[in-house]
C-alpha cells in the first residue's frame, strides 16, 4: 500500500499544480486589469507590473502544461517548485520588508490573509519536493544530483525576486517609468466648512489660523482657525488706491500679510490683525509672481524686457539697484515664454524655492538667495514642452493649440512638494481619473518619488486649492473647505525641523 501510495504520489501532486495553476491564470485572465494595478501597487514588483502581469499567467499556464505530460511532468515538478519557491519569498518580502502589504492575489486565494498565504506556499513547496524526489529515486537518480539541483532551483528563485525588489525600488523612487504607487491609508476626511462662495484661496498660515484671499472681494482677508470652528473676515484699507488692478491677491507669512497686484508694481504690508496696509514698493518691479522671503525682500517671477523671457529674481528693498534677475533660472526649450511657464512655491519649514513647470516632468529647488541647488523630475515622461506658439506682429507670444498640461498645482512642505499631475500613468483606472484629482510626492532634497494618493471630487466640484500643515491636508473644493487628517504613511516622510506656520 505504502509502495503504490508513492507511485502515485507525485502524480497526485501534478495534478493538484495543474488546477492550482490553471486556476490561477484563468482567475487573473478574467480580471486581467484589476491584476495589473494590483501589481503596478506591489510595493515590490511596481516597475515590472506590465511585464510580470503576462509572463506570471504564461509561466502557470506552460507547467500546468508540462505536468500533464507524462515524459515532462518531472521538468513541471522542478518549474513548479522554482514558482512557488519565487512566490513564497515574494511573500516573505512584503511581509517584513515593504512599506505596506497590498493585496495581489485573485481567486479563492484572494481570501488568506498573507500570513496564511505563506504557509500554504511552504506546503506547495514541500508537496513539489516531495513528488521530485519521489520520481527521483524512481529513476534511480543520485541523491545528491537532484538535491543538488532543487537548491539551485531555489536559490536562482529567491536571488530573482530579491533583485526585482531592489531593481524595482530603484526604479519607482529615482528612475520612475510613470508608474504611480498609491500611499496605502495616508489620509482621512476629518472635517469641513462651508465658506459660501468659490472664489477664496489660500493666502497663509500663522498661529493655528488659515488666512483666505478672495478673488471676487480682493481686499477681504478671511480667517478661519484650524479645527475649523471659526470665521471672521476683515476688509483691509491700502494707503494708494489709484491703480489700475487688474487682479489683486493677498499673501500671509507671518508677522505681516502683503497685497499686490504684479500688473501694477505696487506691494503693500500690513501687520496681521491690523486693517491698514501701507506702500512698501512702487514702480520696483513688475511681477506675474511674487513669494516674501522676509519683510523686505522677494522673489519674483517677471519678463525680461530685453529677452521678453520669464525670469526669476529677487526684488530687495533694502538695496540699490532694487531689483536683481536671473536669466539663467529657467529653461527656454522653444519660445521662452510659455514653455517655461509654471509656478513658484516656498516651503515653509526650508524657506526653500520651488519652481515646478506646467509643461514639462522638472522642478528646481533654490535658496533664499534663488542659487540652484538641484534639478529634479516627476515621474511623468515629458521631457520638453509639447506647446505650439505663434509670435504676432507686435512681439507677443500666443498659445495657437491647448498645450499638454502636465503639472497642475503644488504646494511644498517639510522638504515634500504635494504635486496634482495632469497626466493619466500606467495601469490606472480612467473612471478614478473622472472621479478625482491626483496628487504625486515627491522628495526634493533628493531625486525620489515617495508616492501618490486621491483626492475625490465632490459631486462637479474639484479641488481648486490645497495647503499642508504637520498634521493635515486641506483643500479648498466648491463652497467648502475640506480638512483631512495625515497618517503615518505619509507624514513619515516630512523632515524634522521646526516649522513656521502651523
Amino acid at each position: 500500500m505504502k509502495k503504490k501510495f508513492s507511485y502515485h504520489f507525485p502524480g497526485i501532486v501534478a495534478y493538484f499544480f495543474v488546477l492550482l495553476f490553471v486556476y490561477a491564470a484563468l482567475s487573473k485572465l478574467l480580471d486581467f486589469e484589476a491584476f495589473q494595478v494590483q501589481l503596478a501597487q506591489s510595493p515590490l514588483l511596481s516597475a515590472y507590473a506590465g511585464f510580470i502581469s503576462y509572463a506570471v499567467i504564461i509561466v502557470e499556464l506552460i507547467i500546468a502544461a508540462l505536468l500533464c505530460i507524462n515524459s515532462m511532468r518531472l521538468v513541471g515538478l522542478y518549474a513548479s517548485f522554482g514558482l512557488m519557491v519565487s512566490f513564497t519569498i515574494y511573500i516573505y518580502l512584503i511581509l517584513n520588508f515593504s512599506d505596506f502589504v497590498p493585496c495581489s492575489c485573485g481567486g479563492i486565494l484572494e481570501k488568506l490573509g498573507w500570513t496564511e498565504h505563506l504557509i500554504f506556499n511552504v506546503a506547495c513547496i514541500a508537496l513539489a519536493l516531495g513528488a521530485i524526489i519521489i520520481l527521483e529515486r524512481q529513476r534511480a537518480t543520485n541523491w545528491q544530483r537532484y538535491l543538488i539541483f532543487s537548491g539551485t532551483i531555489g536559490v536562482i528563485s529567491c536571488g530573482l525576486v530579491i533583485f526585482l525588489f531592489i531593481s524595482s525600488e530603484h526604479i519607482m523612487k529615482t528612475e520612475n517609468n510613470f508608474t504611480r504607487r498609491f500611499l496605502q491609508h495616508p489620509m482621512e476626511e476629518d472635517k469641513k466648512m462651508d465658506l459660501g462662495a468659490n472664489s477664496y484661496y489660500f493666502a497663509g498660515t500663522a498661529d493655528n489660523n488659515i488666512y483666505l484671499g478672495n478673488y471676487t472681494t480682493p481686499l477681504i482677508l478671511t480667517v478661519i482657525d484650524t479645527a475649523l470652528t471659526s470665521k471672521a473676515s476683515s476688509t483691509l484699507v491700502i494707503d494708494h488706491k489709484n491703480h489700475p488692478f487688474r487682479s489683486i491677491q493677498i499673501q500671509v507669512q507671518k508677522p505681516y500679510y502683503y497685497i499686490y497686484d504684479g500688473n501694477v508694481p505696487v506691494i503693500y504690508r500690513g501687520e496681521l490683525g491690523k486693517q491698514n496696509a501701507k506702500t512698501i514698493s512702487y514702480k520696483d518691479a513688475y511681477f506675474n509672481q511674487i513669494i516674501p522671503l522676509d519683510s523686505a525682500r522677494f522673489a519674483i517671477r517677471t519678463q525680461s524686457s530685453e529677452t521678453q523671457n520669464r525670469v526669476l529674481g529677487i526684488l530687495d528693498l533694502q538695496k540699490d539697484p532694487k531689483v536683481k534677475l536671473y536669466p539663467r533660472l529657467l529653461e527656454k526649450q522653444k519660445d521662452g515664454v510659455f514653455d517655461s511657464d509654471g509656478k513658484m512655491v516656498r516651503d515653509p519649514v526650508t524657506g526653500k524655492i520651488l519652481y515646478t513647470y506646467f509643461y514639462r516632468n522638472q522642478f528646481i529647488e533654490m535658496d533664499s538667495e534663488l542659487n540652484i541647488e538641484r534639478k529634479l523630475h516627476t515621474i511623468d515622461t515629458v521631457t520638453r514642452a509639447q506647446i505650439q506658439v505663434t509670435q504676432l506682429k507686435d512681439g507677443q507670444h500666443k498659445m495657437s493649440a491647448p498645450p499638454l498640461t502636465v503639472n497642475k498645482n503644488m504646494v511644498a512642505y517639510r522638504k515634500l512638494l504635494f504635486n496634482e499631475s495632469n497626466l493619466m500613468g500606467k495601469h490606472e483606472s480612467r473612471k478614478a481619473w473622472k472621479q478625482a484629482a491626483i496628487v504625486d510626492v515627491y522628495r526634493t532634497d533628493r531625486q525620489e518619488y515617495v508616492g501618490s494618493f486621491y483626492v475625490f471630487n465632490r459631486g462637479k466640484d474639484k479641488m481648486s486649492h490645497m495647503l499642508v500643515t504637520d498634521r493635515y491636508f486641506y483643500i479648498l473644493i466648491g463652497n467648502e473647505m475640506v480638512r483631512y487628517r495625515l497618517y503615518p504613511s505619509l507624514t513619515r516622510h516630512f523632515s524634522t525641523g521646526k516649522a513656521e506656520n502651523l
